[in-house]
């Protein structure tokens, strides 16, 4: 397996929004490598802030193709951000996700999380960060897209 430079990798913003939280949300992604750049966006009926920052990173993972290349991940959820670089995760593996919310998402991000090649970092949201701001209006408008489909992951709670 040949050495990553320092260049070789992928930077992957993300942002999620939920109006109302839950209500109307969506997710926001930008990706950058060497020159090329791609945005995807989704929105849905009813959700919550949490589930669309957690499902933004997940669709820019799986967006990812070559999956030797590392991913610097740019986030403002401290959910997301701090669930990996503080290892909560990992305890509410092994606690089989004992009353956590969002175990759908977190299931399905761990099929394409690869620690040794994922590194997530925290950015101060509506702030300087191009990137971040991008995903954030995104976000914010495909929560407003009309016909929006529903989260099937979403429970709510009575």
């Amino acid at each position: 397996m040949k050495k990553m430079s320092n260049i070789d990798h992928i930077e992957l913003y993300t942002d999620g929004a939920a109006s109302g939280n839950p209500g109307p949300g969506g997710f926001g992604v930008v990706l950058k490598y060497k020159g090329k750049r791609k945005e995807i966006s989704d929105g849905f009926k009813k959700t919550t802030n949490n589930r669309m920052e957690l499902l933004a990173v997940i669709v820019g993972l799986e967006s990812v193709k070559n999956k030797d290349l590392i991913v610097k991940i740019h986030s403002d959820s401290k959910y997301v951000v701090d669930a990996i670089n503080q290892k909560w995760l990992e305890g509410w593996q092994r606690t089989g996700f004992k009353k956590k919310a969002n175990v759908d998402l977190w299931l399905r991000f761990l099929e394409t999380y690869n620690p040794h090649k994922h590194k997530f970092y925290w950015v101060k949201g509506h702030a300087e960060n191009v990137e971040n701001n991008r995903c954030d209006e995104l976000a914010i408008a495909a929560s407003k897209m009309s016909g929006l489909q529903p989260d099937e992951g979403y429970i709510e709670k009575e």
